[in-house]
């Protein structure tokens, strides 16, 4: 492997030394997406990669997924970047926030809108907040393996059901139930244990769990605080201090992510682009 990297922390992150050029070359792409399984997070320090730059190399990386287009709201003005979708809390921007507010806590994508969730995601730094917004990642394939067998084995005959009720729940008065909110309710289940192309397992965890299927309340969700506290741990996390130019891209079911509270007006702007599945070598 010709690509330039050091680990970011022992079990999760590669930070990768890159050439704004390389984002174009296929070979580098194939590169990323080998070292992608390896270390789950990827970080490019300072990319600065224009919309179109970075809708060019998520490409070579695989098969874009929409994922995010019902966030925004009816009537949002297409424009050249259309097939980019903004993370911020920007007024000005069309866009339902509570879902962005809801990247404050543990997370994965698409886990409430679809059977098959995103891949992966790719996100860079447009402007970044002067006081909180950095992302944390915990690495739920790191997780996943270092779990005792039996535990594996038990955790691996079960499923969950995600609901995006469940993701924005910390957002609403606790005297909101589910039938009185006002958003989009769905819900998809999601097996426990994923298993990934390259046969690495990893953990499907978040705030948008909202039962295990088959178990009783109180047990599932004292199962999924134990889980989602095990998943963590510092040795599986780790913490990205934006700057703007800044690339990071994981593996979406292999790493849960967060994002720092940060206030309204302070400009943060990301820019993401989200892959349903990876491309396959030739």
């Amino acid at each position: 492997m010709a690509i330039r990297y050091e680990h970011a922390k022992p079990l999760v992150g590669a930070i990768v030394d890159a050439d704004k050029a390389q984002f174009a070359d296929a070979q580098f792409a194939d590169e990323c997406r080998e070292l992608l399984e390896e270390r789950t997070v990827l970080i490019f320090p300072e990319a600065n990669l224009s919309d179109e730059e970075q809708i060019v190399f998520s490409d070579l990386l695989g098969m874009r997924s929409d994922y995010g287009a019902n966030m925004q709201e009816d009537g949002e003005d297409e424009d050249e970047s259309s097939e980019i979708y903004q993370v911020t809390l920007d007024p000005e921007i069309k866009m339902d926030t509570q879902y962005v507010y809801a990247t404050w806590f543990w997370h994965m994508d698409g886990v409430t809108a679809m059977q098959d969730p995103p891949a992966a995601t790719l996100i860079s730094a447009r402007n970044v907040a002067g006081d909180g917004g950095q992302t944390e990642f915990a690495s739920t394939i790191a997780a996943y393996e270092t779990l005792p067998d039996k535990q594996k084995a038990m955790l691996g005959e079960l499923r969950a059901s995600h609901s995006v009720y469940a993701g924005v729940r910390p957002l609403l008065d606790y005297s909101i139930r589910p039938e009185d909110w006002d958003g989009t309710y769905s819900k998809f289940d999601h097996p426990l244990v994923w298993t990934h192309e390259s046969g690495r397992k990893s953990l499907v965890l978040g705030v948008q769990m909202e039962q295990i299927v088959g178990m009783k309340m109180i047990e599932a969700r004292a199962m999924i605080q134990r889980l989602m506290e095990w998943a963590t741990q510092p040795d599986f996390k780790y913490r990205h201090n934006w700057q703007e130019g800044d690339l990071v891209m994981w593996k979406n079911l292999g790493a849960m992510h967060r994002v720092a509270p940060y206030k309204v007006d302070s400009g943060r702007m990301m820019h993401r682009t989200s892959l349903a599945r990876m491309k396959v070598p030739a």
